[in-house]
C-alpha cells in the first residue's frame, strides 16, 4: 500500500505541493510563487498558464527532493484560492484572458446593474427576493458582490473579442482554479469541480446542487461552459502522461512565452481524488465535523468558517451561507462564512509598497517596537469590504494620525486589523447560529505571528487555538482524497491525527477591550461611500 497522500494547494500568491504521511505530518513540500497582475487600480489578475507551470514544478520538486516515486503516492487532493476565475479554449488549452481575481473589482458595474434590475409588487414596494443585495441569496446564500465568479465569467464572454460567440458555440470553458488544474491534470478530461467551488461562483443552488438557470439567464451565461458538479471527495480522474513529469510547462524570465521541459514521468496513473476550496478544506483539515465547530484561516484575506450541519442557515448578519464540504454519496455539509479580504495581503503591501519591512516575518519585531497602536487604526478596504458589510465603493483609511505616530505603531495597527475583523465575524456568527464559541482553532501564515495571536484571543475574549499541523489547508484537501480511496477509514482516524500546538487565552481587561472595539468600529465607517 502506497504511504503517502498529496495535495496542490493553489494560493492567491504561490502554490505549493504537500505530501502527508497517514499521521497527518508533513513529509515533503515545495513551494513557487506567481506574479500579481494589477492592469488598473481594483483589477488583479493571474496569468494561469503561469500557475500550471509552477503547479508542475512544485510536483516534481517535492517529489524528485525527496527521492519518492509515484508508488509512494496513493492519491492527490486539490485546494485553490476560490472565485478566481479563468475561461480557456478547450482545443487549444489556453485561457483566452488572465485569471481574474477574488480581489478583483472590475465587476462593480454588472453588480450594480443586477442589483437595479428588481421587480416591485402592486404595492410599488421593492422584492427584495428579486432585487437589490440579496437577488440571489436565496438560492445562493450569497449577496449580490465583485468577489464571486458569476460576474467574473460576464466580464470575459463581454469583454474579450468573439468570446460569448464561441462559449455560445461550445468551445470555451470555464473553472476556477480547482476546475483548470484537475482539467490539466488528467489529459484535459476531466471538466469538473466540486460543490464548495461551485457554490462560490453565485451560480449553483444551495439546495440543488446544481446550476440555476435562473441566475444563468440573469447574467446570459451558457451552461454548456461550466463544469460538472462533483463532490468533494471522490475520483475525478487520472494523470495522465505527459501532463505533469513528461512535459513541465516552464515560463521565460519576462513570462512572455512557454517551453515545455522533458522530465520523467513521475505521477502517472495516480487518482486526483479530492477538492475543496481553500477554506472549506481548512474546515475539514482542522476536523469541524460537528455542527458548532468552527475554525479561523489567516492568509491573503481571513476566513472563519462555522459547520452548521445539513441544512443551509440563512445570515442575517451580513455572512455567507455556503457548502462546508461532502464527502461521497453522503449527504452536504453546509456552513457559514465571514469573509474579510484583506489580512496577510496588509502586511506584504507594507513591505513591498511601503518599504517598512524587508520581509513579512520582521512585522512582528517592528511591531513589538511600541506599546500599543498609538491611537490609529487601519482599515485596510483596498478591493472594498466584504462581511459584513458587502461595500465594493468602500477604500482604505489610516485614521486617528498624530505626529507621535511612527511605523511601529503603523505595523501593530496593520497585525490588529487582522483581529478586528476576525471579532466582527465571529459576533455575527454567534448571532445567526445561536452558538457562542469556547474556543477558536486557528491556522495559516499568521499564526505563528505571537503578538498577533495573543491580541486575537484578547480582543474575542475566547482562547485560540493552534493545531500541531498548521498546513490545515492542504491537508484537508489530502483528507479528502484519501477517503475517496481508501486511505483513511473514516472521520474518526481524522480526529485522531488532530492535535494542539499551543493555546492563547485572554489576558486584556475588559474595559479596554470595549474601548479598543468601539475605536475600529468607529473606524470602519471612515471607508464607506469613498468611490462613485
Amino acid at each position: 500500500m502506497s504511504k503517502y497522500v498529496a495535495a496542490i494547494d493553489q494560493g492567491t500568491t504561490s502554490t505549493r505541493f504537500i505530501i502527508f504521511d497517514h499521521g497527518g505530518n508533513v513529509v515533503a513540500v515545495d513551494q513557487k510563487e506567481h506574479r500579481q497582475i494589477f492592469p488598473k487600480p481594483g483589477w488583479v489578475e493571474h496569468d494561469a498558464l503561469e500557475i500550471w507551470a509552477r503547479t508542475q514544478e512544485v510536483i516534481n520538486g517535492a517529489l524528485m527532493v525527496h527521492g519518492l516515486q509515484s508508488t509512494d503516492i496513493a492519491t492527490i487532493g486539490i485546494t485553490n484560492q476560490r472565485e478566481t476565475t479563468v475561461v480557456w479554449n478547450k482545443n487549444t488549452g489556453k485561457p483566452i484572458h488572465n485569471a481574474i481575481v477574488w480581489q478583483d473589482t472590475r465587476t462593480d458595474v454588472i453588480i450594480n446593474e443586477l442589483s437595479r434590475a428588481e421587480r416591485s409588487d402592486p404595492t410599488g414596494e421593492r422584492n427584495r427576493s428579486e432585487g437589490g443585495q440579496d437577488r440571489f441569496r436565496p438560492q445562493t446564500g450569497l449577496p449580490l458582490a465583485t468577489y464571486f465568479s458569476g460576474p467574473k465569467i460576464k466580464w470575459i464572454l463581454n469583454n474579450v473579442p468573439d468570446a460569448r460567440k464561441k462559449a455560445e458555440n461550445g468551445k470555451l470553458l470555464f473553472g476556477n482554479m480547482d476546475t483548470w488544474l484537475i482539467w490539466n491534470l488528467t489529459g484535459r478530461e476531466a471538466h469538473i469541480t466540486d460543490v464548495t467551488n461551485a457554490s462560490r461562483t453565485m451560480l449553483m443552488n444551495l439546495s440543488t446542487l446544481d446550476w440555476d438557470d435562473e441566475i444563468l439567464s440573469a447574467l446570459d451565461i451558457p451552461r454548456a461552459i461550466l463544469p460538472q458538479i462533483k463532490s468533494s471527495s471522490e475520483i475525478y480522474g487520472y494523470v495522465t502522461a505527459g501532463r505533469v513529469g513528461g512535459e513541465v510547462l516552464t515560463c521565460s524570465s519576462d513570462y512572455s512565452t512557454t517551453a515545455a521541459v522533458s522530465r520523467p514521468n513521475i505521477l502517472e496513473g495516480i487518482p486526483v481524488a479530492g477538492d475543496l476550496g481553500d477554506q472549506h478544506a481548512a474546515l475539514f483539515g482542522q476536523t469541524c465535523f460537528s455542527a458548532g465547530e468552527a475554525k479561523n484561516t489567516y492568509g491573503t484575506g481571513c476566513f472563519m468558517l462555522m459547520n452548521t450541519g445539513e441544512d443551509p442557515v440563512p445570515s442575517k448578519a451580513g455572512l455567507l451561507t455556503t457548502l462546508g464540504y461532502k464527502i461521497g454519496d453522503q449527504k452536504a455539509v453546509y456552513a457559514l462564512e465571514g469573509s474579510i479580504a484583506i489580512t496577510g495581503a496588509l502586511i506584504q503591501w507594507l513591505r513591498d509598497n511601503l518599504g517598512l519591512i524587508q520581509s513579512s516575518a520582521e512585522v512582528e519585531a517592528l511591531a513589538k517596537s511600541v506599546d500599543d497602536n498609538g491611537g490609529i487604526y487601519f482599515v485596510p478596504a483596498f478591493s472594498g469590504l466584504y462581511a459584513l458589510y458587502w461595500k465594493s465603493d468602500a477604500r482604505g483609511v489610516i485614521v486617528g494620525m498624530t505626529r507621535y505616530v511612527n511605523k511601529g505603531h503603523i505595523a501593530r495597527a496593520a497585525l490588529e486589523a487582522t483581529a478586528y475583523q476576525t471579532r466582527e465575524v465571529l459576533d455575527a456568527m454567534e448571532a445567526d447560529s445561536g452558538v457562542k464559541l469556547t474556543a477558536l482553532k486557528v491556522d495559516g501564515g499568521m499564526v505563528f505571528n505571537e503578538l498577533l495571536m495573543q491580541f486575537q484571543s484578547d480582543i474575542l475574549d475566547v482562547p485560540v487555538v493552534r493545531p500541531k499541523v498548521a498546513e490545515t489547508t492542504a491537508l484537508g484537501a489530502a483528507y479528502a482524497a484519501g477517503l475517496a480511496v481508501g486511505f483513511w477509514k473514516d472521520f474518526d482516524e481524522l480526529k485522531n491525527n488532530w492535535g494542539k500546538d499551543k493555546e492563547w487565552q485572554p489576558v486584556m481587561d475588559t474595559d479596554m477591550r470595549k474601548k479598543l472595539y468601539s475605536g475600529w468600529k468607529k473606524a470602519v465607517t471612515r471607508t464607506f461611500d469613498w468611490t462613485d
